[in-house]
């Protein structure tokens, strides 16, 4: 027997008024079906099975890298449309003897031990089909269960069709359905589009089951905030603010400090080591990873960077970079893709750094410009120094070595080197290496005129 899942990800999404699918729409940096292959991933699924219809070619692209089996539904021309359809859309992949749990792929808060759970009870209880269920308080709109006396499921009865005592029903259908590999493929050959919609409904399953006398089981779902879909940008928002949630109490019980967890954005694949503080304002994205005894923020944002432990980072944006132990960023610093930080580096405020590696102990403490550069250790960056990099047509790079020194207002016009222990004075435009140990003067001397200052003012 192998557990087989088959992932509805074929709809229009029109009520998101987008050109991305409604399934690769981000949730905490993440795309929505992305989210629920991890859950049957974790849940010891054996083989995904994802149907796609519109956009296909983009979710394609999507999940090209991930563990799953693509198949199609046509769209238009004629083709029937529902639930029941997709899943016959990926009938050639369901053998006899597996498990088969159908899920929706615009449903990113399923938890991979809700999963399991529906298929311990599935197995447990022998059921042609199970339906995973929740009670809601005010089940307007949604299909409820009506129950024989026995527990087991007699139908699904939407609101439209409920009489005065179904529609006293709590208990609702989520739309996630296990199901007996070989007697989902004989219920599938049963299915009709007499209704309304002339469609075809997986929901109608029960009712082909059930007829021919196999037991319906139905598992109820304490939470539920896990079956919350995605279908506009209002429900994107609220699943977005569960995600997080959960998200921020994983990292919590981990040992990260959040002064204030509902102004605080961590993305899923984000890691964070313990003692590790997080000021409000505090966005982080992509596949950063932050190490321990760090203090991040306020209002810092980081995107796809490593940071090693013991770092500061102070109202600063840092992408594509990586920060070394102990290592001081900001206020106001701006880390572009390419940077490199060593150990005790110290870069101040407004200071900008780009595609540069800066090493240990260096210090560019306010106000200055560091592109393509490599810099050497113990080196000392004044205020307002510019590492001229672009010369309208090609970027170069500067090269500063260890402990060299390089004077306020100064500009090195790439391609240059200053050697170890080189000496920038203040104010100079450094065009040609300097050499180890020697001081470069670059500016035109001071001409004081007497008395021309007169009158102007």
């Amino acid at each position: 027997m192998m557990y087989m899942s088959i992932i509805l990800a074929a709809g229009e999404g029109t009520r998101m008024k987008s050109s991305v699918s409604k399934v690769l729409h981000k949730v905490c940096g993440r795309e929505i079906v992305k989210y629920v292959i991890d859950a049957t991933e974790k849940a010891g699924i054996d083989k995904n099975v994802v149907v796609l219809g519109h956009s296909k070619e983009q979710v394609k692209d999507c999940l090209q890298n991930e563990n799953v089996v693509l198949t199609e539904q046509p769209i238009g021309n004629g083709h029937p449309y529902g639930t029941g359809y997709a899943v016959m859309c990926a009938k050639e992949y369901i053998n006899d003897e597996d498990t088969v749990v159908l899920l929706c792929g615009d449903g990113p808060l399923i938890k991979a031990a809700t999963i399991k759970n529906l298929l311990e009870y599935h197995e447990n209880g022998k059921y042609a089909l199970s339906i995973l269920t929740c009670m809601f308080d005010n089940p307007v709109g949604l299909g409820r269960i009506v129950r024989n006396l026995d527990g087991t499921v007699d139908k699904i009865v939407e609101q439209k069709d409920a009489d005065d005592e179904q529609i006293k029903i709590k208990e609702i259908n989520t739309g996630i359905f296990c199901f007996n590999g070989k007697l989902l493929k004989e219920a599938l050959l049963k299915l009709d589009t007499n209704n309304s919609q002339n469609e075809y409904y997986i929901t109608d399953t029960v009712k082909i089951l059930g007829a021919m006398g196999y037991k319906i089981g139905a598992f109820t779902l304490n939470d539920e905030r896990e079956i919350k879909a995605v279908n506009d940008r209002v429900q994107l928002a609220e699943v977005n603010k569960l995600m997080q949630e959960r998200i921020n109490e994983l990292h919590l019980r981990n040992g990260v400090t959040m002064i204030d967890p509902s102004a605080t954005y961590v993305d899923a694949d984000v890691v964070i080591g313990r003692d590790t503080i997080l000021y409000p304002g505090t966005i982080i994205e992509t596949k950063s990873i932050i190490g321990e005894g760090c203090i991040i923020g306020p209002n810092t944002r980081i995107i796809n960077s490593e940071i090693k432990n013991g770092v500061s980072i102070d109202n600063s944006k840092v992408i594509d970079s990586f920060i070394d132990n102990n290592t001081n960023v900001g206020p106001f610093a701006y880390l572009r893709p390419g940077t490199k930080l060593g150990k005790n580096v110290k870069i101040g405020d407004f200071v900008e750094v780009k595609n540069s590696t800066i090493d240990d102990n260096t210090k560019a403490s306010h106000l200055s410009y560091i592109g393509d550069a490599e810099v050497g250790s113990k080196v000392n960056i004044g205020c307002g120094v510019v590492f001229v990099n672009y010369d309208g047509i090609k970027k170069h790079k500067t090269i500063v070595k260890n402990g060299a020194f390089v004077g306020s207002n100064s500009n090195l016009i790439a391609p240059v080197t200053l050697e170890e222990r080189a000496y920038v004075a203040c104010g100079s435009t450094i065009t040609d290496d300097v050499e180890e140990e020697t001081l470069a003067i670059a500016r035109a001397r001071q001409v004081n005129k007497p008395g021309k200052g007169k009158g102007r003012f």
